[in-house]
């Protein structure tokens, strides 16, 4: 199978599982002897993106921003994994546009599971008015309305979600089934 750089792009609310999801394949892609980068959003925020604010321009700049290192890790043959909660339809179609192989995965969980698994206390300051534009509760989040896959973190295993995604990038051609 010859092999093309391509995007899996993590879409979803804070904590639902996005990162863990994004490590998870990172190491199923590097298993393969493909090259892999995970552009995670916090990570992205503390570096790319320092000074952007929660704005609805600042956030889809933030996303302008990782899909272009997205798309030039793409054009090299590079695998991009993005998980940021990137909660705009309209800025992740953009992405889609200019990235080419692009595979979103919505990453869907329940708004009280996502609260549940807060260790960093986030949801409680943005309930409590601390965090203003937090997604999921000041700020909408717009579901993906044709991602490649969803998977379902509140109910799937690390595995079972994992599994969902390398059988679609399998049968999209991007990467080889395991033996």
């Amino acid at each position: 199978m010859e092999h093309r750089g391509f995007t899996v792009w993590f879409t979803g609310l804070p904590c639902s599982g996005k990162s863990t999801l994004a490590r998870a394949l990172e190491q199923q892609v590097r298993s393969r002897d493909l090259p892999v980068e995970v552009l995670d959003g916090d990570e992205m925020r503390q570096r790319l993106t320092k000074g952007l604010g929660f704005s609805k321009v600042d956030r889809d700049e933030n996303i302008r921003r990782i899909a272009y290192v997205a798309k030039l890790l793409t054009r090299v043959g590079a695998v991009a994994i993005v998980a940021a909660v990137s909660p705009y339809r309209e800025i992740r179609d953009e992405a889609r546009e200019e990235i080419g192989n692009f595979i979103e995965v919505y990453v869907k969980c329940p708004l009280e599971e996502c609260i549940r698994r807060d260790v960093k206390g986030l949801y409680a300051k943005a309930l409590g008015g601390e965090i203003p534009n937090f997604t999921g509760i000041s700020d909408p989040y717009e579901a993906p309305m044709r991602p490649e896959v969803t998977v379902e973190t509140e109910s799937e295993g690390v595995g079972e979600s994992l599994a969902k995604i390398l059988q679609t990038l399998s049968q999209l051609g991007y990467i080889a089934t395991m033996p």
